[in-house]
């Protein structure tokens, strides 16, 4: 795509898409707002809150009708120490680009300046959060954006947060003979690169101290 989209156009997009998001779902609870970047040309993005029951209805939505194509990350966060209507969170970064599906051997030239409406490029990041629970999870989009399959392994072997739906979810970074309830990015884990000498992260056994305990990393 050539050059990029003015600071105009990126603002009449985010809003539009506000709108758009809140017309449609604002009475099931779902909240979008116009959020700008504190760096770079500041350029505005839409954020969105929605609950786990809600979030297949608005994916495909936004798939099928704002033209949301791309799905570029899912990760998610423990907070044992938060209010109980969110003990967890998963984080979804999404984006609408004009280019998509280009067929082979084929080249089309969008100049920035001179798009207008869905095609103006735009980022959305909803936010799901999650009761308290030990078995937190949220309905699958692998099957409405491709680039949701590895994000939604990674989230589940990191985080421990499931994805229901999802086709040959497995380990994808922790050892494929990782204990089953071993996800290092949960809170009560005490890994040693957080100072502690547990070590949770070894596939020989799990507790095995390392030869370099007490190093300073």
């Amino acid at each position: 795509m050539g050059t990029t989209i003015t600071a105009k156009q990126n603002s009449k997009a985010a809003s539009a898409a506000v709108s758009a998001v809140n017309d449609r779902f604002s009475d099931a609870g779902i909240v979008a707002e116009v959020i700008a970047h504190s760096a770079g040309k500041k350029y505005e993005f839409v954020r969105i809150t929605c609950a786990p029951a809600q979030w297949r209805a608005l994916a495909k939505w936004l798939a099928s009708e704002a033209g949301v194509n791309y799905c570029g990350m899912i990760t998610g966060t423990h907070f044992p120490e938060g209010p109980s209507e969110r003990g967890w969170e998963v984080a979804v970064h999404l984006y609408r680009w004009p280019i998509a599906n280009v067929a082979p051997h084929t080249c089309t030239i969008h100049v920035g300046e001179k798009l207008t409406g869905d095609d103006i490029p735009i980022e959305y990041e909803v936010f799901i959060p999650i009761e308290k629970t030990e078995s937190p999870s949220v309905p699958s989009v692998q099957d409405i954006w491709g680039g949701a399959d590895w994000n939604e392994k990674e989230t589940w072997d990191l985080v421990g947060i499931d994805f229901e739906g999802h086709v040959n979810m497995h380990r994808v970074l922790n050892p494929h003979d990782s204990p089953d309830e071993f996800h290092p990015l949960q809170r009560q884990h005490k890994i040693r690169y957080h100072d502690f000498n547990e070590m949770y992260d070894d596939p020989q056994g799990f507790g095995r101290k390392p030869v370099d305990e007490g190093r300073v990393k």
